[in-house]
């Protein structure tokens, strides 16, 4: 049958001119994932200009998105011209289309002859069970009578297409979800296992659209409901042939997976992969909360320092450090803005190998000489294989790393913040490659296309990984994990979102050839909120899969 779900909403607010002065320019975009929950305010870098737009206006700009899409629809209303009206459009436009965590990617500001700041934005709004809607819209942002900023409050920043006169409607149509099976042919339900609920009907083709649920988003009149164009489509046009759909899960893993979160997650937003080293099929994917948006396979994150892998191997690649290089590891680095260790940790006259396993942020980032601008993209391209595009039988979010727009940026990027996004998918596999030296693209069905081209890592840099990953469990942060039996190495993670939130913990792990890849929203540490999911599924499944 088909089900439809409406947005609707009035507007009000006036234009108000402001004084002219020169500004200081705030460099580059910052993202917002909130869903994902990653933002990195980099600050001003050492090339900022003399003139231009209020670094305020941005400020406020980016910190109604990233309360917008954290799903604080009264602060993110606060911060407009027109509060009530604000919070109520912004309510029934997220609610009313389903949509699950926004992520929303905001632009560089440019400043009108009337004094006016317009911050451009880019959103993806995953519409739960179905996909999701990408377009791009602007924020009006006017200087008030306090010399504060705010943003101007019009229909037409929520989306350009809806005003007064028209609104959008979600129109579904309900389809039953296909029968599933793991890699041995166990039936696998949503009710066994209630993170595979929202994946099954997007399961199969190399595409990863699926052949279930189907809908699309109508922009109508709101007198008439008049279809006057359709936005955005969802699901495949063809019907799933009979039988069912095999997947390279594993029912063991699984059940492990989503027992580990909801006995670890603390009803946090947390998600997790594991998947095979030596070929990439995936074996659990689990969220919590287990309904709506899929964090492991979509979100967007900064994956903070389980990100050193990378850039580890971005280093030894180049012979730029070895493991028993002396690096310093002070408290504090300033390049733009002050970065710092967790917990103002240091570690004077470290070697290479003690930063990588106390996670040492300063150290990482005073190498940054050592890499071009673009080589740390460049190498998570080419031997990771991460932003090129995967189809893995389902939809998912494949990673980007582009190249800093300035020094804070480019120190930023060493650890995993700034513009780096990732996702639990995503550091499964770029553990898996670290430890095995070649990618594989990860897989959930048979038969998905593969168009990626990577180039194995050298077997030197694969020894090094390997040793670091498995003294950072015996010597280092995830020393959660040292007392389970195997040989397990791994990394964990602290990434930064924004003022108003705690930091994301990250744990990455292997043991035998399995790869695995928590994150934990505001778990504000690595080896204190990933640490004892992944424990958790470890102790629940010692062996390696069939």
């Amino acid at each position: 049958m088909d089900t439809h779900a409406d947005h609707t909403g009035v507007t009000t607010g006036t234009a108000r001119p402001r004084r002219r002065a020169p500004r200081a320019v705030v460099a580059g975009a910052v993202v917002l994932a909130a869903v994902a929950g990653g933002a990195y305010a980099a600050g001003l870098g050492p090339f900022a200009r003399d003139t231009g737009p209020d670094p305020a206006a941005g400020k406020q700009a980016r910190a109604f998105l990233a309360d917008w899409a954290a799903g604080r629809m009264p602060s993110a209303a606060g911060r407009t011209t027109n509060p009530d009206t604000a919070e109520r459009v912004l309510d029934s436009f997220t609610a009313g289309l389903d949509i699950d965590g926004p992520r929303l990617t905001a632009g560089s500001p440019a400043e009108a002859e009337d004094g006016t700041i317009t911050v451009p934005f880019t959103a993806r709004m995953p519409v739960t069970g179905l996909g999701t809607w990408t377009y791009r819209s602007e924020l009006p942002l006017r200087e008030q009578g306090d010399g504060s900023w705010k943003v101007d409050w019009t229909l037409s920043l929520v989306h350009p297409r809806l005003s007064d006169t028209e609104k959008f409607r979600l129109e579904r149509e309900e389809t039953k979800p296909p029968e599933v099976t793991d890699r041995q042919g166990t039936t696998m339900t949503g009710d066994a296992y209630p993170s595979l609920a929202p994946l099954m009907t997007r399961l199969g083709g190399g595409d990863g659209t699926g052949s279930g649920a189907r809908g699309a988003i109508r922009l109508v009149d709101r007198a008439t409901g008049k279809v006057e164009r359709t936005e955005a489509t969802f699901g495949a046009r063809t019907v799933r042939g009979d039988g069912p759909v095999r997947t390279t899960l594993d029912a063991d893993w699984q059940a492990a997976a989503e027992k580990a979160l909801a006995a670890h997650a603390d009803g946090r937003n947390a998600a997790l992969v594991a998947l095979r080293v030596d070929d990439g099929e995936i074996l659990a994917v689990a969220n919590s909360p287990s309904s709506g948006f899929n964090r492991a396979l979509s979100g967007t994150y900064a994956p903070g320092s389980t990100w050193k892998v990378v850039t580890s191997s971005a280093l030894l690649l180049k012979d730029a450090v070895a493991p028993d290089d002396v690096v310093d590891c002070p408290k504090y680095l300033t390049v733009g803005k002050q970065f710092q260790n967790v917990e103002l940790s240091e570690h004077p006259g470290a070697t290479f190998r003690k930063d990588f396993t106390e996670s040492c942020n300063t150290a990482f980032i005073s190498l940054r000489d050592r890499l071009d601008d673009g080589e740390l993209g460049d190498v998570a391209r080419t031997y990771f294989g991460v932003g090129q595009e995967w189809h893995i039988g389902a939809p998912s979010y494949d990673g980007a790393v582009p190249v800093p727009k300035d020094e804070t940026e480019k120190a930023a990027s060493m650890i995993g913040q700034g513009r780096v996004q990732a996702n639990p998918l995503i550091m499964a596999s770029v553990t898996a490659t670290a430890v095995s030296g070649t990618f594989h693209q990860p897989s959930l069905t048979d038969g998905t296309e593969d168009t990626t081209e990577t180039t194995p890592l050298p077997k030197d840099v694969v020894t090094r990984l390997r040793e670091m990953l498995r003294a950072t469990v015996t010597d280092g942060t995830a020393k959660i994990l040292a007392d389970l039996p195997g040989e397990i190495g791994a990394k964990t993670g602290t990434a930064e979102v924004s003022d108003e939130q705690d930091n994301n913990g990250w744990l990455v792990a292997h043991r035998g050839n399995v790869a695995v890849a928590c994150v934990v929203e505001e778990g504000v540490t690595g080896g204190g909120s990933a640490g004892p999911v992944v424990r958790g599924l470890l102790a629940a499944v010692p062996g390696d899969p069939e």
